[in-house]
């Protein structure tokens, strides 16, 4: 458990290390473009221009918040917050979408300003190298940040690469209206300014949305279920395993408890050698603690049982809303059958519950009869 702990501080640092350089970088950059695009958009007297520098500080300064976050989130746990402060990370996600939002609007309001009383822009030869130079700078720092980002699971870092790559393409935008400009005489300014404005709006608001699915709870990632089950199934003692559950307590923190159906046979010393090697197993994998390892038993030299079994199936899994049955075990002494379903979001639990007691009860009028309806939480 030692190593275990370890292992996960060591991550736990990695990952703010890396988190920090790379948004100080993005800071350092954003704030050398946003000077060079408000000089080239104040002498230009171009409000396309002037707002894409202010994005590029909304960017810096959502890179200072990112920082913030992760320091924050990497604090260690404590008696007050035994599982970490993780989550912190996606209240700094969703202030930086704010700020991107705010951005967007406060610019679009400015952008229609400019349309219903218009200046005309004056571009220079030196303007135009500065913007052009800037898309290269923003495609390059809005792929580096990405790959960052994803490396280390940092939704805020997702974000910022994301956005920087966008406004490489508004920036684009600009320095083409400038073109047009210069070409025909044609003043697109205000227009584009609008553009990249709903540009903004629009990545501020999947930011949140995105963020907001985080914090409320989503699904759990089906690779990393579908790997986590793959490794429970390697054992030999496991038949299945079901009802696996992550509890996510920040990127790249993840808690589980999981059921797997062993042999009726086994011993509860074999049983727990059996648990404490999986956990170990699926952390070094997955980094998932699994906090919870419940048990099924299923019957192993009883023919009437598996009989009992294979009928009960057939019956359940003829209704589209069952998805899946596990943990069946049948007691042909005492007369008991218990087992669980696992029923879709297409049916009431306690309905569904309700039709497939009747059923089975029907079927085997002798027996009591014990199933619970299980939510379908992970593929």
């Amino acid at each position: 458990m030692s190593n275990k702990n370890t292992d996960i501080t060591s991550a736990t640092v990695d990952r703010e290390k890396t988190i920090v350089r790379t948004s100080i970088i993005g800071i350092i950059t954003n704030v050398l473009l946003a000077a060079f695009k408000a000089a080239v958009g104040l002498i230009s007297n171009s409000i396309a221009v002037t707002l894409d520098a202010v994005n590029n500080l909304s960017d810096a300064l959502s890179s200072v918040i990112t920082i913030i976050g992760a320091k924050l989130g990497g604090k260690k746990p404590d008696k007050k917050h035994p599982l970490g402060y993780g989550r912190i990370e996606y209240l700094s996600s969703m202030i930086v979408a704010a700020i991107v939002l705010y951005a967007g609007i406060t610019s679009l309001v400015e952008s229609v300003k400019k349309i219903i009383h218009p200046e005309v822009a004056d571009y220079g030869k030196v303007s135009l190298i500065i913007i052009a130079v800037a898309i290269i700078v923003k495609l390059v720092l809005g792929s580096y940040v990405k790959k960052k980002g994803e490396k280390v699971n940092s939704g805020a870092l997702i974000a910022s690469g994301k956005d920087a790559s966008f406004d490489a393409i508004l920036s684009a935008s600009v320095l083409a209206s400038a073109i047009v400009f210069l070409i025909w005489g044609i003043s697109l300014e205000a227009y584009v300014g609008v553009i990249i404005s709903i540009v903004i709006i629009k990545a501020g608001i999947e930011m949140m949305i995105e963020t907001l699915n985080d914090i409320i709870g989503q699904r759990s990632d089906a690779e990393m279920s579908k790997q986590i089950k793959h490794l429970l199934n390697e054992e030999p003692e496991i038949r299945g395993a079901y009802d696996l559950t992550l509890f996510n307590y920040g990127p790249d923190k993840y808690y589980g408890s999981v059921h797997m159906e062993l042999p009726d046979t086994m011993t509860v010393d074999q049983v727990d050698v059996l648990t404490r090697k999986i956990q170990l197993k699926v952390f070094h994998e997955t980094g998932v603690i699994l906090t919870g390892i419940g048990v099924y038993s299923y019957n192993t030299a009883d023919d009437e049982a598996a009989e009992i079994r294979n009928t009960v199936q057939k019956t359940i899994l003829s209704h589209d809303w069952a998805l899946q049955m596990h943990g069946f075990y049948a007691d042909t002494v005492q007369k008991t059958i218990r087992f669980d379903v696992v029923v879709s979001f297409d049916i009431d639990h306690k309905e569904a519950q309700d039709i497939m007691t009747k059923e089975v009860q029907e079927l085997y009028p002798d027996y009591s009869v014990q199933i619970i309806p299980d939510v379908d939480i992970a593929d």
